[in-house]
């Protein structure tokens, strides 16, 4: 399984999301991305994770990036997450797992929870995958993985 880390360049996608957009990374070239991998929709800790980004969606605009999130369920089950929970940051659909696969985040047939801080140019600046999902990066630790790129 491949692994991006710190000075890569990020992997390209392209994926079908919610609002009926398909999202590819290249079309935020010269913007900073947040890509937030998650194992489920409606799990305990991935519905705690995006609804703190739902209610810190302040602090959350004011990174001066976007945030996307990605996992391997379906548009249609990402559409019923975000309408139910009232999510603002737009869910993607990998349900091949490939874009995990190329991002490193699968564990047998589990997407890991991860975050990775792209740059302007496409390289990766932070890269956090979770050996255990039970946890997740808050606004706060989103906030300095951002800041800290130079």
């Amino acid at each position: 399984m491949a692994k991006v880390d710190v000075g890569d360049p990020a992997p390209d996608f392209e994926l079908p999301g919610t609002g009926g957009k398909t999202y590819r990374l290249s079309d935020y070239g010269g913007r900073k991305v947040v890509l937030a991998f998650y194992p489920g929709d409606f799990t305990a800790v991935c519905t705690k994770q995006f609804c703190s980004y739902r209610d810190q969606s302040d602090r959350l605009d004011g990174l001066g990036a976007d945030v996307l999130g990605i996992s391997p369920q379906s548009v249609d089950s990402h559409e019923r997450f975000t309408e139910e929970k009232r999510l603002n940051v737009p869910l993607l659909a990998d349900e091949d797992k490939s874009v995990a696969r190329a991002y490193g985040v699968l564990a047998g047939p589990l997407v890991r929870r991860a975050i990775f801080v792209i740059d302007e140019q496409g390289i990766v600046h932070h890269r956090k995958v979770a050996l255990v999902g039970l946890g997740f990066e808050s606004v706060e630790d989103l906030e300095r993985a951002v800041a800290a790129i130079a």
